[in-house]
């Protein structure tokens, strides 16, 4: 199988495997915890679950923000019978992205941050890549 397809479906599915984390953790603030919050509570930024939960529900939304323009390069390459130009290292992107949330969930200290950041850098660098040899191949 491409290895584009698979970084598009892999990236998809963490971000669903995160989804599935976060509400579980909600379910637990919910009817579990001791400190209850009400299942219309919550706040889209997590704010109101510090820790653990907020940086859960950043890495879920730093997921959903970046998955639209990575999965509308692929359909691009793959319309344009273009996915070479993506599948040497597209698999860079679902990993760097992987390693990304994880650290995000573990710590906000600043070796952390300096990490996350650069792993983010390595997804951004990688899509323009992309979307330039996309663009020049169309041209």
């Amino acid at each position: 199988m491409n290895h584009t397809i698979i970084a598009l479906g892999g990236f998809a599915g963490w971000t669903l495997v995160l989804s599935f984390i976060l509400l579980n953790m909600r379910a637990y603030y919910t009817f579990i915890s001791s400190n209850k919050i009400a299942l219309n509570s919550f706040s889209p930024d997590g704010s109101n679950t510090p820790g653990f939960g907020q940086r859960l529900t950043r890495a879920q939304l730093n997921c959903i923000e970046m998955l639209p323009a990575f999965a509308a390069l692929v359909i691009v390459a793959s319309l344009s019978d273009q996915l070479a130009v993506m599948n040497s290292t597209v698999m860079y992107v679902l990993y760097a992205r992987i390693g990304q949330s994880i650290i995000h969930m573990i710590s906000a200290n600043i070796l952390a941050v300096l990490i996350r950041a650069s792993l983010w850098g390595i997804q951004l660098a990688l899509l323009l890549f992309y979307s330039y040899q996309l663009l020049i191949s169309l041209i």
